[in-house]
């Protein structure tokens, strides 16, 4: 119940129904509503890359085939993949046509470029770090995306 004074009970609905909306209108602009993953492109000291829609660099696996993963389990924890719940939106920079999609074991989709399989970094801890770059983790190396959907190798 609430207290007495300005605040009627209509007054808290409204609140809180103006807050519902402001809320789902957030969630969809960052595409958890609508399901798509955008996939951008960023400027870093690596030159050109695909980003999340956040800005956070994007990775391929050498390992992955025939636009599989092969990352799970302890991989998918440091190597977390670019998921998708609907079909993948190409932001600033990004090739429409290289966007797809792979269905990963667990029945997820991953988003794909270029037919290499996505993802992030757990140690890119914010926009533009290319920390991974060049690993060797899990049985192969990891790169950043260039727009072309090929691998950007400083080794």
């Amino acid at each position: 119940m609430l207290a007495t004074g300005s605040w009627s009970r209509q007054s808290a609905v409204s609140l809180v129904v103006v807050l519902a909306i402001a809320f789902f209108a957030v969630l969809s602009a960052r595409g958890a509503v609508t399901g798509g993953a955008t996939v951008k492109t960023r400027t870093t000291k690596l030159g050109k890359i695909v980003v999340t829609a956040s800005g956070r660099s994007l990775y391929l696996f050498e390992k992955d085939k025939h636009g599989k993963s092969a990352c799970y389990g302890p991989c998918a924890k440091q190597w977390p993949p670019l998921l998708t719940k609907g079909k993948p939106v190409a932001g600033r920079g990004v090739k429409a046509k290289l966007l797809g999609v792979t269905m990963r074991k667990n029945g997820k989709h991953q988003v794909t470029y270029g037919g290499h399989p996505l993802y992030r970094y757990a140690e890119d801890e914010k926009a533009g770090q290319t920390e991974g770059e060049g690993s060797k983790a899990f049985g192969a190396g990891w790169y950043v995306v260039a727009p072309s959907g090929k691998k950007i190798d400083n080794d």
